[in-house]
């Protein structure tokens, strides 16, 4: 089935369409509105090939992991109308504004900020899913690489690393992340602004809605707080970082809180290191310069994690090959963002 004879036996034929601006995925959204049954948006995963998926294998982890939400009582989009074999759903519109929006019109960032924490504390406290990725210590250590070392490494020194070079990063990742495997759940993957709308009128948690969900996977619950609160893509002042992470632990008090922040300096650095060396393989590759506008706040909040005594292994691999005036997008690439 097509998009239309899909859109027209849902009741959306007559609906005015506007296209969703595309971020660094393949998906794409298109906002239905006017003459329809209710406001909807169209995802579609046509291009699902190009990352070596088929459209319906795309879809199965937002169906599974959107209906997980619901079950908890979060506001996760409904589904309104699917075809699976096309890549095709018609999801509930939960708004045009998201958190990153009403943050870029000069909202108070404190509310959306606790309000977001709270909901994550709520996502976490609740068993995960069956059939979930593994996203552990060996999954981050190979993710990490597939940028730092396949991408940002060549364009900084012009040369892919040694293999010595590939095995001790390796081993000092190890030696960072797998302290913190065990007792983890539930991983958003990306929860920060631009995926959380606002819905004052629903209550409690529910008036957060999550989007963007369907990489969710196994591993540990800092991580998705070190996205929303150390955001690669936008600046968090200290205070409302602080405000978030103590809503966040307040809502879970049976967390240590000591393991709980040495955990979050270590998924940090990982997150931190892998994107600002994702921004390179999104300009080398995909021909998406404007990403390394944020390069810099990756690699500022790379080096505030590392101060941290649960960062020691990889801080001491970067100080032996990736001193600290290094540290930045390659300088092949210093007018790419231009």
């Amino acid at each position: 089935m097509t998009t239309e004879p899909f859109l027209r036996a849902a009741g959306f034929g007559a609906a005015t369409r506007t296209p969703l601006p595309q971020d660094a995925g393949h998906r794409r959204y298109t906002r239905l509105s006017g003459a329809v049954p209710r406001p909807a948006l169209l995802m579609d995963c046509a291009d699902a090939p190009r990352v070596g998926l088929t459209p319906e294998r795309d879809l199965l982890p937002f169906l599974a992991v959107g209906a997980h939400l619901r079950t908890l009582g979060l506001s996760a989009p409904e589904v309104l109308a699917e075809d699976r074999a096309a890549g095709l759903l018609l999801v509930e519109d939960l708004g045009p504004d998201t958190h990153a929006s009403l943050l870029d019109a000069g909202a108070d960032p404190l509310p959306l900020y606790v309000a977001a924490a709270e909901a994550l504390a709520a996502i976490h406290a609740a068993p995960p899913p069956a059939g979930l990725p593994d996203y552990e210590a060996p999954r981050m250590t190979e993710m990490a690489g597939l940028t730092f070392l396949d991408w940002w490494w060549p364009a900084a020194f012009g040369t892919p690393p040694a293999d010595a070079v590939r095995a001790e990063f390796t081993q000092a990742m190890r030696a960072m992340l797998d302290p913190f495997q065990g007792a983890h759940g539930f991983v958003h993957r990306d929860y920060f602004p631009a995926n959380l709308i606002p819905l004052p009128d629903r209550a409690g948690p529910r008036r957060v809605g999550i989007i963007d969900f369907q990489d969710a996977g196994y591993g540990h619950p800092s991580y998705d707080l070190v996205s929303l609160t150390q955001d690669a893509r936008r600046d968090v002042a200290p205070d409302v970082r602080q405000a978030a992470v103590a809503a966040y632990l307040a809502a879970r008090p049976g967390l240590d809180a000591a393991a709980f922040a040495a955990a979050t300096a270590a998924m940090a650095a990982q997150r931190h290191l892998r994107i600002a060396s994702l921004w390179v393989r999104l300009a080398r590759r995909d021909g998406k310069p404007r990403y390394l506008q944020h390069g810099p706040r990756c690699w500022a909040l790379l080096d505030e994690a590392l101060r941290h005594e649960a960062t020691a292994p990889l801080r001491r691999f970067l100080d032996r090959h990736v001193p600290p005036d290094l540290r930045r997008n390659p300088a092949v690439l210093k007018d790419a963002a231009a």
